[in-house]
Protein backbone atom coordinates (compact mmCIF):
# COMPACT_ATOMS: atom_id res chain seq x y z
CA UNK A 1 0.00 0.00 0.00
CA UNK A 2 1.34 3.42 -0.97
CA UNK A 3 2.15 5.85 1.82
CA UNK A 4 1.10 9.50 1.71
CA UNK A 5 4.43 11.32 1.56
CA UNK A 6 5.19 14.63 3.24
CA UNK A 7 6.41 17.39 0.95
CA UNK A 8 7.45 21.01 0.57
CA UNK A 9 6.04 22.98 -2.37
CA UNK A 10 7.58 25.94 -4.22
CA UNK A 11 6.29 27.97 -7.14
CA UNK A 12 2.75 28.48 -8.33
CA UNK A 13 3.05 28.30 -12.12
CA UNK A 14 4.87 26.23 -14.68
CA UNK A 15 5.31 22.51 -15.27
CA UNK A 16 5.38 20.14 -12.28
CA UNK A 17 8.77 19.00 -10.98
CA UNK A 18 9.25 16.39 -8.24
CA UNK A 19 12.49 16.11 -6.23
CA UNK A 20 13.53 12.88 -4.46
CA UNK A 21 16.34 13.10 -1.89
CA UNK A 22 18.97 10.47 -1.17
CA UNK A 23 19.42 7.95 1.63
CA UNK A 24 19.42 9.58 5.09
CA UNK A 25 18.39 12.89 3.52
CA UNK A 26 15.12 14.79 3.39
CA UNK A 27 13.19 17.31 1.34
CA UNK A 28 14.68 20.12 3.41
CA UNK A 29 18.17 19.32 2.07
CA UNK A 30 16.86 20.65 -1.24
CA UNK A 31 15.27 23.89 -0.03
CA UNK A 32 17.68 26.30 -1.74
CA UNK A 33 17.62 24.39 -5.05
CA UNK A 34 13.83 23.92 -4.94
CA UNK A 35 13.21 27.63 -4.30
CA UNK A 36 15.20 28.60 -7.37
CA UNK A 37 13.56 25.96 -9.55
CA UNK A 38 10.22 27.23 -8.22
CA UNK A 39 10.74 30.47 -10.12
CA UNK A 40 9.78 28.67 -13.33
CA UNK A 41 8.10 25.44 -12.19
CA UNK A 42 5.75 24.00 -9.58
CA UNK A 43 8.24 22.13 -7.42
CA UNK A 44 7.43 19.39 -4.93
CA UNK A 45 10.31 18.16 -2.74
CA UNK A 46 9.24 14.89 -1.12
CA UNK A 47 10.28 13.05 2.01
CA UNK A 48 10.62 9.39 1.04
CA UNK A 49 9.12 6.76 3.33
CA UNK A 50 11.05 6.28 6.58
CA UNK A 51 12.64 9.72 6.12
CA UNK A 52 11.84 13.24 7.27
CA UNK A 53 8.17 13.81 8.09
CA UNK A 54 6.83 10.92 6.01
CA UNK A 55 5.29 7.78 7.56
CA UNK A 56 7.38 4.80 8.60
CA UNK A 57 6.94 1.27 7.30
CA UNK A 58 8.86 -1.99 7.60
CA UNK A 59 8.78 -2.50 3.82
CA UNK A 60 11.28 -0.35 1.96
CA UNK A 61 11.97 -1.84 -1.45
CA UNK A 62 12.47 0.33 -4.52
CA UNK A 63 9.14 -0.82 -5.96
CA UNK A 64 7.27 0.25 -2.81
CA UNK A 65 9.05 3.60 -2.76
CA UNK A 66 8.36 4.20 -6.45
CA UNK A 67 4.73 3.31 -5.73
CA UNK A 68 4.59 6.06 -3.09
CA UNK A 69 5.85 8.62 -5.62
CA UNK A 70 3.44 7.38 -8.30
CA UNK A 71 0.54 7.79 -5.87
CA UNK A 72 1.75 11.31 -5.00
CA UNK A 73 1.90 12.35 -8.66
CA UNK A 74 -1.59 10.98 -9.28
CA UNK A 75 -3.07 12.40 -6.05
CA UNK A 76 -1.81 15.89 -6.84
CA UNK A 77 -2.68 15.64 -10.53
CA UNK A 78 0.90 16.24 -11.70
CA UNK A 79 0.94 13.68 -14.54
CA UNK A 80 3.36 13.82 -16.26
CA UNK A 81 6.03 15.41 -14.06
CA UNK A 82 9.74 15.97 -14.38
CA UNK A 83 11.35 13.82 -11.69
CA UNK A 84 14.77 14.66 -10.21
CA UNK A 85 16.33 12.05 -7.94
CA UNK A 86 19.67 11.94 -6.13
CA UNK A 87 21.36 8.68 -5.07
CA UNK A 88 18.62 6.50 -3.51
CA UNK A 89 16.11 9.04 -4.81
CA UNK A 90 17.65 8.56 -8.25
CA UNK A 91 17.05 4.82 -8.02
CA UNK A 92 13.45 5.43 -6.98
CA UNK A 93 13.04 7.88 -9.86
CA UNK A 94 14.48 5.38 -12.36
CA UNK A 95 12.24 2.63 -11.03
CA UNK A 96 9.21 4.92 -11.34
CA UNK A 97 10.11 5.84 -14.92
CA UNK A 98 10.61 2.20 -15.92
CA UNK A 99 7.41 0.92 -14.33
CA UNK A 100 5.07 3.92 -14.74
CA UNK A 101 6.47 5.86 -17.72
CA UNK A 102 3.23 7.76 -18.32
CA UNK A 103 3.78 9.60 -15.04
CA UNK A 104 7.23 10.92 -15.98
CA UNK A 105 7.81 13.67 -18.52
CA UNK A 106 11.57 14.10 -18.04
CA UNK A 107 13.96 12.26 -15.76
CA UNK A 108 17.09 13.60 -14.02
CA UNK A 109 19.25 11.04 -12.22
CA UNK A 110 21.92 12.56 -9.98
CA UNK A 111 25.10 10.56 -9.34
CA UNK A 112 23.75 7.03 -9.36
CA UNK A 113 23.38 4.26 -11.95
CA UNK A 114 20.79 1.46 -12.33
CA UNK A 115 23.14 -1.11 -10.80
CA UNK A 116 23.95 -2.77 -7.48
CA UNK A 117 26.60 -1.11 -5.35
CA UNK A 118 29.02 -2.70 -2.92
CA UNK A 119 29.53 0.40 -0.82
CA UNK A 120 26.58 1.45 1.31
CA UNK A 121 25.60 3.77 4.13
CA UNK A 122 25.27 0.80 6.46
CA UNK A 123 28.21 1.95 8.57
CA UNK A 124 26.60 5.35 9.07
CA UNK A 125 23.31 3.74 10.10
CA UNK A 126 25.08 1.51 12.62
CA UNK A 127 26.89 4.52 14.04
CA UNK A 128 23.62 6.42 14.48
CA UNK A 129 22.00 3.41 16.13
CA UNK A 130 24.82 3.27 18.68
CA UNK A 131 24.21 6.82 19.92
CA UNK A 132 22.48 6.65 23.30
CA UNK A 133 19.73 9.21 22.85
CA UNK A 134 18.52 8.81 26.44
CA UNK A 135 21.60 10.58 27.85
CA UNK A 136 21.86 13.41 25.32
CA UNK A 137 21.44 16.93 26.64
CA UNK A 138 22.49 18.81 23.51
CA UNK A 139 23.14 18.10 19.84
CA UNK A 140 26.87 18.65 20.21
CA UNK A 141 27.07 15.55 22.39
CA UNK A 142 25.70 13.44 19.52
CA UNK A 143 28.27 14.97 17.20
CA UNK A 144 31.02 14.07 19.66
CA UNK A 145 29.70 10.51 19.99
CA UNK A 146 29.90 10.02 16.22
CA UNK A 147 33.42 11.36 15.71
CA UNK A 148 35.14 7.99 16.06
CA UNK A 149 32.99 6.23 13.46
CA UNK A 150 32.42 9.25 11.18
CA UNK A 151 35.46 11.55 11.28
CA UNK A 152 34.28 13.85 8.45
CA UNK A 153 32.54 16.91 9.99
CA UNK A 154 30.46 17.56 6.88
CA UNK A 155 29.00 14.06 6.83
CA UNK A 156 28.25 14.20 10.57
CA UNK A 157 26.50 17.52 10.07
CA UNK A 158 24.42 16.06 7.23
CA UNK A 159 23.44 13.00 9.27
CA UNK A 160 22.63 15.02 12.39
CA UNK A 161 19.98 16.93 10.48
CA UNK A 162 17.92 13.83 11.22
CA UNK A 163 18.22 14.32 14.99
CA UNK A 164 15.22 16.18 16.44
CA UNK A 165 14.49 17.38 19.95
CA UNK A 166 11.15 17.62 21.72
CA UNK A 167 9.97 17.85 25.32
CA UNK A 168 10.45 14.08 25.50
CA UNK A 169 14.11 14.34 24.49
CA UNK A 170 16.02 13.50 21.32
CA UNK A 171 14.88 11.12 18.58
CA UNK A 172 15.74 10.21 14.99
CA UNK A 173 13.27 11.24 12.29
CA UNK A 174 14.53 8.37 10.13
CA UNK A 175 13.54 4.75 10.64
CA UNK A 176 17.02 3.34 11.27
CA UNK A 177 15.77 -0.20 11.87
CA UNK A 178 13.93 -0.34 8.54
CA UNK A 179 16.90 1.14 6.71
CA UNK A 180 19.26 -1.43 8.23
CA UNK A 181 16.91 -4.33 7.44
CA UNK A 182 16.45 -3.28 3.82
CA UNK A 183 19.96 -2.06 2.98
CA UNK A 184 20.86 -4.91 0.59
CA UNK A 185 17.77 -4.25 -1.50
CA UNK A 186 18.33 -0.50 -1.53
CA UNK A 187 21.88 -1.01 -2.80
CA UNK A 188 20.60 -3.19 -5.67
CA UNK A 189 18.45 -2.39 -8.67
CA UNK A 190 15.86 -4.71 -10.28
CA UNK A 191 15.92 -4.76 -14.08
CA UNK A 192 13.44 -6.52 -16.37
CA UNK A 193 14.73 -7.38 -19.83
CA UNK A 194 11.95 -5.50 -21.63
CA UNK A 195 11.96 -2.41 -19.40
CA UNK A 196 12.86 0.95 -20.92
CA UNK A 197 11.98 4.61 -20.39
CA UNK A 198 12.06 6.46 -23.70
CA UNK A 199 11.57 9.99 -22.43
CA UNK A 200 14.30 12.63 -22.16
CA UNK A 201 16.77 11.65 -19.43
CA UNK A 202 19.82 13.31 -17.91
CA UNK A 203 22.44 11.45 -15.86
CA UNK A 204 24.33 14.10 -13.91
CA UNK A 205 27.50 12.92 -12.15
CA UNK A 206 30.05 14.39 -9.78
CA UNK A 207 33.55 14.35 -11.26
CA UNK A 208 35.07 13.22 -7.94
CA UNK A 209 32.47 10.50 -7.40
CA UNK A 210 32.70 6.88 -8.57
CA UNK A 211 28.95 6.18 -8.60
CA UNK A 212 28.65 6.54 -12.40
CA UNK A 213 31.37 5.35 -14.77
CA UNK A 214 31.92 4.23 -18.37
CA UNK A 215 31.15 0.66 -17.32
CA UNK A 216 27.52 1.71 -16.80
CA UNK A 217 27.02 3.32 -20.23
CA UNK A 218 25.67 0.24 -22.03
CA UNK A 219 23.03 -0.55 -19.42
CA UNK A 220 21.97 3.09 -19.17
CA UNK A 221 21.60 3.25 -22.97
CA UNK A 222 19.50 0.07 -22.88
CA UNK A 223 17.14 1.24 -20.15
CA UNK A 224 17.10 4.95 -21.04
CA UNK A 225 17.72 5.23 -24.79
CA UNK A 226 17.36 9.04 -24.80
CA UNK A 227 19.85 9.50 -21.96
CA UNK A 228 22.42 12.24 -22.12
CA UNK A 229 25.29 12.61 -19.65
CA UNK A 230 26.86 15.58 -17.88
CA UNK A 231 29.62 15.82 -15.29
CA UNK A 232 30.26 18.56 -12.75
CA UNK A 233 33.99 18.07 -12.38
CA UNK A 234 34.69 19.59 -8.98
CA UNK A 235 31.89 17.79 -7.14
CA UNK A 236 31.58 14.56 -5.19
CA UNK A 237 28.48 12.47 -4.58
CA UNK A 238 26.39 15.34 -3.14
CA UNK A 239 26.57 17.26 -6.41
CA UNK A 240 23.68 19.64 -5.72
CA UNK A 241 25.02 20.64 -2.30
CA UNK A 242 28.67 20.98 -3.31
CA UNK A 243 28.18 22.89 -6.56
CA UNK A 244 24.62 24.30 -6.53
CA UNK A 245 25.17 26.94 -9.22
CA UNK A 246 26.64 24.45 -11.69
CA UNK A 247 23.94 21.92 -10.78
CA UNK A 248 21.16 24.42 -11.49
CA UNK A 249 22.81 25.44 -14.75
CA UNK A 250 22.78 21.82 -15.96
CA UNK A 251 19.14 21.39 -14.94
CA UNK A 252 18.04 24.58 -16.66
CA UNK A 253 19.83 23.54 -19.86
CA UNK A 254 18.15 20.13 -19.81
CA UNK A 255 14.68 21.47 -18.98
CA UNK A 256 14.76 24.37 -21.46
CA UNK A 257 12.22 24.04 -24.29
CA UNK A 258 13.75 22.70 -27.49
Amino acid sequence: MALELAFDAYGETGPPLVILHGLLGSARNWTAIAKQLGESARVFALDLRNHGRSPWAEAMGLNAMAGDVAAFIERHELRPATVVGHSLGGKVAMRLALTRPSLVDRLVVVDVAPVAYRHSFGGYIEALQRVDLSVLRRRSEADQALQGAIPEPGIRSFLLQNLVQSDAGFSWRINLAALADNMSGLMGFPVEAAAAFRGPTLFLAGGRSDYIGPEHDALIAQLFPQARHAVIEDAGHWVHAERPAEFLDQLHRFLAPA
